[in-house]
């Protein structure tokens, strides 16, 4: 069944391709390596040559992410937001914070939705070497929850070389939506090698997703496949991590996944639309 052209898709997690990323991650180089995608770091990329990628793959919005680590603004949320302005109808924002000031967090998160019109909060737990148990994200809950905007992490193990046990959805993820039953949570990542246990904390807790970014549609696990065709049509939704992957592959091997048109349809556009309050062209 080859993707309807008409179907507006919406790709959950994806961040700027700026050639100084590798000197402020040093810990993706690799992954990019391996991915085949490092020249699109040490290139750079402009707006308009990710929009023409988004166009070649037929992908309508971008759900483009800031980035921010301790002591270091990778992206901020003022570089995205002017990447937005100039394709406000491809691109949405996902604001990113100093986690380590929990004060000064809330405030730029309510400036980022506020002002700037983003969409989501996105904090990656290994950037932080800290749990979404943590004390130190709870008031950024309480905010996204005011805001009514998703939380949106990373689960499973860090493609970076950096430890991976803050994205074990158990305990950690299913925690956090015990405490906080009204916070949407976008796990991103799929959660392999803990998949299971992901989906179980999907489908335990009515407010939280997974997005599968940072996975070629191929090398989804069969489990993941079998909720998102039955049980859980409704709770995933699609991400690519670009530029670590590139989005026509990404969108071509969805063809591949023998999804019903309607599955196909809340996987690529409704679900991502609804749990995001998504307005599309």
């Amino acid at each position: 069944m080859p993707i309807n052209p008409n179907l507006p898709i919406i790709d959950a997690w994806a961040q700027p391709a700026r050639r100084d990323a590798f000197e402020k991650l040093p810990e993706i180089a690799r992954l990019f390596k391996q991915s085949g995608s490092a020249h699109l770091i040490e290139n750079g990329l402009t707006p308009a040559q990710i929009v023409a990628e988004m166009d070649k793959a037929g992908i309508q919005t971008l759900m483009l992410s800031a980035w921010h680590r301790p002591g270091v603004n990778i992206y901020s949320n003022d570089l995205v937001a002017e990447m937005i302005a100039e394709f406000p109808d491809r691109f949405v924002g996902v604001a990113a914070v100093n986690l380590e000031k929990p004060v000064e967090a809330v405030r730029e998160l309510d400036r980022a939705v506020n002002e700037l019109g983003f969409k989501a909060l996105r904090v990656i737990p290994w950037l932080w070497k800290l749990p979404p148990n943590d004390k130190l994200y709870f008031p950024l809950y309480v905010k996204c929850i005011e805001l009514d905007i998703p939380f949106c992490t990373q689960v499973g193990h860090t493609g970076p070389l950096m430890p991976s046990e803050t994205g074990r959805p158990v305990p950690y993820l299913d925690e956090v939506a015990l405490v906080f039953p009204e916070l949407k949570i976008v796990a991103g990542h799929i959660g392999h090698p803990w998949t299971d246990e992901m989906i179980g904390v999907a489908w335990k807790h009515e407010n939280v997703y997974i997005d599968t970014s940072a996975y070629l549609p191929r090398y989804y696990p069969p489990q993941l496949l079998h909720y998102m065709k039955t049980y859980g049509q409704d709770k995933v939704m699609f991400g690519s991590n670009f530029p670590q992957l590139s989005l026509e592959k990404c969108v071509q091997q969805v063809d591949e996944l023998g999804l019903a048109d309607d599955v196909k349809a809340k996987f690529l556009f409704q679900n991502a639309q609804r749990v995001f309050k998504l307005e599309t062209n």
